[in-house]
């Protein structure tokens, strides 16, 4: 419903500025209003005026139906204009979510690609933030209308996979471990191998180039291990929450030409350098390091087969989207310039900060890391002591599935709660506490609305009467309308900016407006005609929060 409303603003703030020289119109959200325009202090300059004589004058221009409008009435503010919804607005807000928000389908489709860690062991802490931000992108994208489809870049040809494959020969994958598991083991003890042993990096390059070559013995023995790290990451993905539309391997787009494709055509059309009589090096304009596309060996880098890769998705769909880690900021840059020299589409990237324990960096290679699955063990653990402390009362398997649910989606929410350029350290005590307002607090606000519903049975129906708009006169019950009108605008913007700590801003807020209103406005204690009501502002508020939280990938409990 807001968006209705910031489009009604729009045109009658238009029409009162034909007689002016404007570019837009500068709304913005206030506190002091329910949509502001700053439109006055970029007229001041241009006509020499004050800010406030130019609004005071705009606002004069402006014409608001007599019917048939969302908006109230508009006011000059010093150099502010602001506008003000009507009870129009707020009975038409209720019903909305009493008929259910559906947004409309959007043409083209999109392809995020997110997770993509290495299959040389399980998803760590560095990786969860990657899948869960692509996972929560995919979501709200969804919600907002478009078709998308969410893809897994296995990378079965680095180095990494071929110190495993290498080690997996030399020691035994332990069958008694979740396989991704096992796999790391092999990985940590063949790479203190090979770095104690010079000549067995010979090997591992040979071993690389039989895979790359498509050596039939040597495939079978990368499948092997490759396969079974992945199941392992699947299952942990699972956990969270998280599914893969489709999983890519990079060896595809080798054994079929499409990277010898790229390399020649980067040859033709590139500036191009060679080092060492072999190596093919390309220059990019405003890039200062040149991109390694083929190495002196004439073994194919990651960044080239990244590149077929794209050139491939590209072909698939109508808008390519990346989750990168920071430390990918100039393989993004490469890419993006690569691909338009070879007159294909370049991803929009989304670059993360890194997420950290309070005890430090995380190294799988070194052996110093906390897995994904351990991660989550412990934070669910941690939540059920909670769980087991407020409610004593429910059976033992009820109280382990809230705290999977109360757990996964703390470290959900802590994952995305900030723009994802800022880093992360992730405290298992504040992400699990309802009063930091992360995820518990937004769960524990959906199951008091649960509770009020299950208390009212039988006192109120789901039908939505016109007098229950008049009945609602109280500030936090219109601030709470005025919330829960914004959340296919919050989406909207979101899907736009591709930013997910809007929508989890919006979920903290939106608990918070809950909360207020239940403090100070009696719901099953009003009188009849204002507790029916009340009760379907309740009702309203449940199922936006139920909304939110699946955008977010949480899981709502009933009961908390």
């Amino acid at each position: 419903m807001f968006i209705e409303f910031r489009n009604e603003v729009e045109h009658v703030l238009e029409e009162a500025l034909a007689s002016y020289d404007s570019e837009g119109m500068e709304l913005t959200e206030s506190e002091h209003a329910d949509i502001s325009s700053r439109i006055a202090f970029s007229l001041a300059s241009k006509y020499k005026r004050s800010p406030k004589s130019i609004a005071d004058e705009i606002v004069k221009y402006i014409k608001i139906p007599a019917e048939d409008t969302l908006i109230s009435n508009a006011v000059a503010d010093g150099p502010y204009i602001n506008f003000f919804v009507n009870d129009v607005y707020l009975h038409k807000a209720l019903q909305r979510i009493k008929e259910g928000i559906t947004a409309k389908k959007k043409e083209g489709k999109i392809i995020i690609e997110h997770t993509s860690a290495n299959p040389d062991g399980p998803l760590h802490i560095g990786h969860l933030r990657n899948a869960i931000i692509g996972d929560g992108l995919a979501r709200i994208l969804k919600r907002a209308g478009y078709e998308v489809e969410t893809q897994y870049y296995v990378n079965d040809m680095g180095r990494q996979i071929a110190v495993v494959v290498w080690g997996a020969e030399r020691m035994e994958i332990a069958t008694a471990k979740k396989a991704d598991h096992a796999v790391v083991d092999v990985y940590i003890a063949a790479n203190r191998m090979v770095e104690e042993h010079e000549a067995y990096q010979r090997e591992i390059e040979d071993l690389m180039g039989a895979y790359e070559s498509g050596d039939e013995a040597v495939v079978k023995r990368y499948e092997t291990v490759v396969n079974a790290s992945l199941s392992g990451i699947k299952a942990t993905l699972e956990r969270l929450n998280i599914h893969h539309d489709l999983f890519v391997f990079e060896s595809e787009f080798v054994r079929e030409g499409a990277v010898e494709a790229v390399v020649e055509e980067l040859v033709q059309k590139g500036n191009i350098k060679r080092r060492d009589g072999a190596a093919l090096l390309l220059h990019l304009d405003g890039i200062d390091k040149e991109l390694v596309i083929r190495r002196t060996d004439g073994t194919l880098l990651y960044t080239t087969r990244d590149l077929a890769y794209h050139r491939w998705k590209s072909s698939r769909c109508d808008r390519l989207i990346d989750v990168f880690g920071k430390d990918h900021e100039l393989v993004s840059k490469q890419l993006t310039k690569a691909l338009e020299l070879m007159g294909v589409r370049a991803p929009e990237f989304v670059i993360f900060a890194f997420v950290s324990l309070p005890t430090g960096s995380v190294s799988t290679r070194a052996g110093r890391y906390i897995s994904a699955d351990e991660l989550i063990s412990k934070i669910e653990a941690r939540a059920y002591e909670e769980v087991a402390k407020r409610r004593a009362d429910l059976e033992e398997d009820r109280k382990r599935a809230i705290a999977r649910k109360v757990g996964i989606g703390a470290l959900r929410y802590d994952m995305v709660k900030v723009s994802p350029e800022k880093h992360i350290v992730f405290v298992f005590e504040d992400a699990l506490d309802i009063e930091k307002k992360g995820a518990p607090f937004i769960q524990y606000s959906y199951a008091r609305a649960c509770s009020i519903l299950r208390a009212a049975e039988g006192l109120f129906t789901d039908d939505y009467d016109d007098e229950y708009n008049t009945a609602l006169r109280e500030e936090s019950e219109k601030d709470l309308i005025k919330k829960l009108a914004k959340f296919e605008y919050v989406v909207q913007t979101a899907a736009l900016e591709l930013k997910l700590h809007l929508v989890a801003k919006y979920a903290r807020e939106l608990a918070e407006m809950f909360n207020a209103f239940y403090k100070y406005c009696p719901v099953l204690n009003a009188e009849q005609e204002l507790r029916g009501a009340r009760l379907q502002l309740v009702y309203c508020t449940k199922t936006v929060l139920g909304d939110v939280l699946d955008v977010l990938g949480i899981e709502a409990p009933d009961v908390m």
